[in-house]
This record gives C-alpha cells, structure tokens and sequence, in this order.
C-alpha cells in the first residue's frame, strides 16, 4: 500500500487516479443492519444515495424551512435546496482527495431528515415539549427516520442504510463520547442513537470518516454562504453591513474593483460564489497539510487519528467564527425573524398538547395501537409525527384543530 507523500497527493484539488487509500472503499463496506444481496450494476454508496433520493423524507425537505418561511418568496432557500447545496459541495470536496464521493454525498443528503418544520424553531418547541420524554434531537431523529419509519421496503423498515452511511450521520460532526473517557462530548448522547447501537454498533467514540467529515465542512460553508444571499434578498442584510465583517468585505473589495457599478443582485451573487470558492480552497489546503503530518495509510487510521483532519486553517476558522456571530445578530435574530419564530413555536407547541390529549386525531398509522402505549412512548410517537411534517401540513392541521391560526407574516 502506498504511503502518503507529496507525490501521492499531487492529484489532491482536481480528482485525479485512483481512490485514495485513506478512502473509504465500498467494496469493504460493513454491511447494513438486515444483510441483502449486493447489487450488479451500483456500490453500496450509490445505494443508499439512491435509497435517500426517493425517500419520502428527502422529498418532505422541499417544504421544510431553512431560514425563511416559504410562503416569503419562490426564491429563498429550503431544507431542500440547502441540502442539494451541501451535496454539491461535499461531492467536490470528496473528488478533490480522491475519496468516496457517493458517500460524501449520502450523508450529505440525509443529514437533515431529522429536522421539525419551521427550521430550529421547531426543534427547540419539541425539545422543550419532549423534556419530561428523553427530549428531541435532530440528528437522533434523522437516524429513527433512516432505520426505523420509513416504510417503503417489504423486508425491512427504514431504508437499511450501510454502517459507513449510518456512522456518518451520527457522528458527522465528531465522536459522541470520548474515546479516553467514556464521557459525552456533545452532551447526552440521545437514547435512540444508544439503542440502535446496542443492535448495531456505531463505535460513537471513534472520528467518522473523512467522507463524514467532508458532509459536515460542507453543510457549514452552504448556510454560512446562502444565508448571506437569502439575507440580503430579504432586506435584513446590506452590503454596507457585510463591509462590518472580516471575509465578506475582504470578498467585497474583491467584486467591487473587479466590476465597479454592478447591480445589488450580480454584486450579491459574486460575492457568495466567491465565499464559497475561498471557504472551500482553505478547507482543501488545511486538510492535504493533515495528511501530510497523520499519514493515514487506510480509512482505519482515519478512525483512529484523535482528531478532525477536515477542517478550516485557523485564520480561516476565526474568519467564519466572526461571521456567523454577525448573522445570528443581525438575521437568524432578527426582530422580523423572531416575530414569525414566535408564531411559529405556538403552532408546534399546540399541536403537540393536542394530540397527546387526543393521540387518536393523528389519523392514519398514527392512531394505530394507542391503547397499549405508556406515555413516553406515546410523546415519542407525537414527536414523530411532528418532526415528519412539512411547514405547510403543520399549518394545515392546526387549522383543522383549531379556531385561530397565524399567518407567519
């Protein structure tokens, strides 16, 4: 096996020859949870790709909020866009060094099924809701949607994604426990992620792999780049605030000396598309430079390395720090922003209360065997079918519940 070196990683930027040894190969994939027969035409990766695209949850995303309700405008980003965003980017990251890209992109894709509508507004709700009942967690949510309510498949619930898949999703964003220690990294680990890996072991105390890790730079370079856009078509955001921040003014000098007089909506688009191309350089050149002092000679030493190898350099790291503390400040808290959160919360907050009530006007499978379950297990189906709706179906049953609904306006 090669070991890495400068020469080996000459490709690294335009995704030249081979898979990288420190790949994560699916031909040595570790199986799923109910073993099938493996496929002629695809790899495992393509599969559980393929699986996430025609998933009812991945097509759920297309009326679920990313920041902006959609009733604001045909143009701002959904759960959806945001997600086919954070693919893009994490298929190119992945190319650059010669990894999976199939992976890359799996994980990048299902990595917000879990999410409630109306963004984190309504995970808050249900968390709070859900407080007396193990609380609610997107990313635990996402791995019950994967593995446990999706019904498509005669043989299985779920979509019975691969380990690597399912490993990604959890942990994209580090181990959950401290491999030294045993203690929670991220706080308590979620009780359905230690349920599931009672069956099927995630090893949460390990680093994902770099493939994982690719998804979760690329899910921070797509919200901290369109978030400006969609910030700017609102009206919350203006140029001569971004000049405030260290990298958009940096990108703006760029832009506007390049092209003096442009129009506000070119100017915006230029500078995104640059942030995005500068976030995404840095991240290539900080990762080939872990490479290089880890030497990773399989996906194991990757596993093992003790520390996230795709990342930010510093520099850059305090540039996005800088900035996403200007966008909670100045957008995701913004006054017009928190008065429809607001509205918001009362939707999932009602529905929540009435159909623990009233379990029986969940309607459909929802409503089937309610008499034999105790009451956690009652909120947790409750939670279920809430995170599993669309903005749109949340403020249709409302409606249906209730005399008043707001307009989120």
């Amino acid at each position: 096996m090669q070991p890495v070196s400068d020469e080996t990683l000459q490709g690294i930027g335009f995704g030249l020859g081979e898979r990288a040894v420190f790949a994560t190969d699916p031909a040595k994939s570790r199986g799923r949870f109910t073993e099938e027969a493996r496929s002629r035409t695809r790899t495992e990766f393509q599969r559980d790709r393929d699986r996430i695209v025609h998933s009812t949850a991945f097509r759920r995303l297309k009326h679920k909020t990313q920041v902006f309700f959609s009733h604001e405008g045909d143009h701002y980003r959904t759960r959806l866009t945001h997600t086919i965003e954070v693919g893009q980017i994490a298929r190119a990251l992945a190319r650059a060094f010669r990894l999976d890209e199939d992976l890359a992109e799996a994980i990048a894709l299902v990595h917000d099924f879990g999410h409630t509508p109306f963004g984190h507004t309504g995970e808050d709700v249900l968390n709070e809701c859900m407080a007396d009942f193990g609380g609610f967690d997107h990313n635990a949510q996402a791995l019950r949607v994967v593995t446990r309510l999706e019904r498509r498949y005669a043989e299985f619930d779920g979509l019975n994604l691969t380990w690597e898949t399912l490993e990604g999703l959890v942990k994209h964003n580090g181990p959950l426990r401290d491999p030294v220690t045993g203690a929670d990294t991220q706080g308590p680990v979620p009780a359905t992620i230690l349920n599931y890996c009672e069956l099927h072991d995630l090893e949460i105390g390990r680093y994902a792999g770099l493939e994982a890790q690719m998804a979760a730079i690329s899910d921070d370079i797509a919200y901290n780049t369109h978030d400006i856009d969609d910030g700017l078509r609102a009206g919350l955001l203006t140029f001569d605030m971004l000049r405030e921040v260290g990298l958009p003014r940096d990108i703006l000098d760029e832009v506007d000396s390049r092209y003096p007089g442009l129009d506000d909506s070119r100017r915006g688009h230029e500078t995104t598309r640059r942030l995005i191309t500068r976030m995404v350089e840095d991240v290539i050149a900080e990762t080939k430079k872990g490479l290089l002092r880890l030497k990773p000679g399989s996906s194991a030493d990757v596993h093992e390395a003790g520390e996230t190898i795709v990342r930010f350099s510093p520099e850059m790291a305090a540039l996005e720090k800088e900035l996403k503390e200007f966008m909670f400040a100045n957008m995701y808290r913004h006054p017009d922003v928190m008065r429809v959160r607001a509205q918001a919360e009362d939707i999932v907050r009602d529905l929540f209360l009435a159909f623990m009530a009233e379990p029986e006007k969940m309607g459909g499978v929802w409503s089937a065997h309610l008499s034999q379950l105790e009451e956690p297990a009652l909120a947790r189906r409750v939670a279920d079918y809430l995170a599993g709706m669309t903005d749109t179906f949340a403020q249709s049953e409302h409606r249906r519940l209730f005399d008043r609904t707001p307009d989120l306006r």
